[in-house]
């Protein structure tokens, strides 16, 4: 697997070597030695699945007592998957970035703890899964405002002809990065 540090050096770039012939193709999706470098002791204690439509924006999410590390792929559709760094303390702290997941590139993400994620589906449906080295503790849950103009994030709203993207309650009250909760590094 290639491991390319993205503008963000924690955050990491995956790209798996893929074997393929006429009847298909095979991937390692994960390799324990692939990650020690980069992520040592990581261990993956929760595997996700989700599936949205086009134009539907899930994120930014993160947890503070119980980070999550992820490592996103996508296996149907794609997607624009972002990360921001959240940890106080970090050289890149605000700054975010964002790669393009899809099942023909066959990228990963990886997003270390410390990160808000989400992502906008960009094809007619997508399904991504990803491994989390914490679980999911709702009452830990933060999300951050999706187009905090403090941020920047450039999401392809346009590209996908529409103003604004499809959001929960939860993503569409999340809060400006000046008033977020952010990450302490323990």
């Amino acid at each position: 697997m290639k491991l390319t540090p993205t503008a963000i050096p924690d955050l990491i770039l995956c790209e798996p070597t893929v074997h393929g012939d006429h009847r298909g193709f095979f991937m390692e999706t994960w390799r324990e030695s692939s990650f020690a470098d980069i992520a040592p002791g990581l261990r993956f204690v929760q595997d996700n699945h989700s599936k949205s439509g086009k134009g539907i924006l899930r994120g930014l999410h993160y947890q503070l007592q119980q980070p999550q590390g992820k490592l996103v792929r996508v296996i149907a559709g794609e997607i624009l998957d972002v990360a921001v760094d959240m940890r106080r303390h970090s050289p890149t702290f605000g700054r975010w970035v964002g790669v393009r997941l899809s099942a023909d590139n066959h990228r990963q993400l990886w997003v270390p703890p410390g990160f808000a994620h989400g992502f906008l589906v960009t094809s007619d449906n997508a399904e991504m899964v990803y491994k989390c080295t914490d679980y999911y503790a709702p009452q830990d849950e933060h999300s951050l405002l999706w187009n905090d103009p403090a941020l920047g994030i450039d999401w392809p709203l346009a590209e996908l002809g529409i103003a604004e993207p499809v959001l929960s309650a939860k993503d569409r009250d999340g809060r400006p990065f000046a008033e977020a909760a952010y990450y302490e590094e323990r």
